[in-house]
């Protein structure tokens, strides 16, 4: 038999309402004498053991990429990512729009150096982003979007390293046709393709 979990909540005016408006959206919990027990909806087995994190990844949470994003982890051998998705992702490090964005991203990597022994990050950004306006505000033209962002992921590269030194840092730039590697110059990238 699979547990039931049981969350203790304290009895407040307008509880019953909000059980109920919950009840309607199909989230299915039982109310019972003060304490509600959560039905299992799911079940599955994860490793409770700590991990040490092969790189801490800072990447759009644009879901048009995240199979290739997956596939790519896997290609370059990270397989125990701590991924940190915010809107843009280097963005923040490179050209954020305020400060609260920049000291966000590095809390969360020195977060994941603190519990998982991160030494190294990666730093993403792809085509057609809504944080920098899509591709549209290039003009339509891929290559200067591209170009764009090779700079950006090496300012964002600067900043990092300045603010945290001592980390291995590399970029990437994915377009809806490959992942390039963003350190490699744009006339190395051609010759490659």
């Amino acid at each position: 038999m699979l547990p039931i979990w049981r969350l203790q909540v304290p009895r407040v005016a307008g509880f019953k309402n909000a059980l109920r408006k919950t009840l309607k959206r199909g989230i299915l919990f039982f109310y019972s004498i003060g304490e509600i027990i959560l039905d299992k909806v799911f079940h599955f087995r994860s490793p409770r053991e700590n991990y040490v994190c092969d790189a801490a990844v800072i990447w759009c949470f644009d879901h048009r990429f995240d199979v290739v994003f997956r596939n790519f982890l896997e290609r370059i051998y990270v397989m125990n990512p701590d991924v940190i998705k915010i809107a843009g992702g280097s963005k923040c490090l490179a050209s954020p729009g305020n400060d609260v964005e920049r000291d966000f991203i590095l809390n969360q990597i020195r977060t994941s150096m603190r519990l998982h022994a991160t030494k190294r990050v990666l730093l993403m950004a792809h085509s057609d982003c809504g944080a920098y306006g899509g591709l549209a505000a290039f003009g339509n033209d891929a290559q200067r979007e591209a170009d764009h962002h090779q700079r950006e992921l090496a300012q964002a590269t600067k900043n990092l390293l300045t603010a945290i030194p001592g980390l291995e840092v590399r970029s990437y730039f994915m377009d809806f046709e490959g992942v390039y590697d963003a350190q490699v110059s744009r006339g190395a990238r051609s010759q490659a393709d």
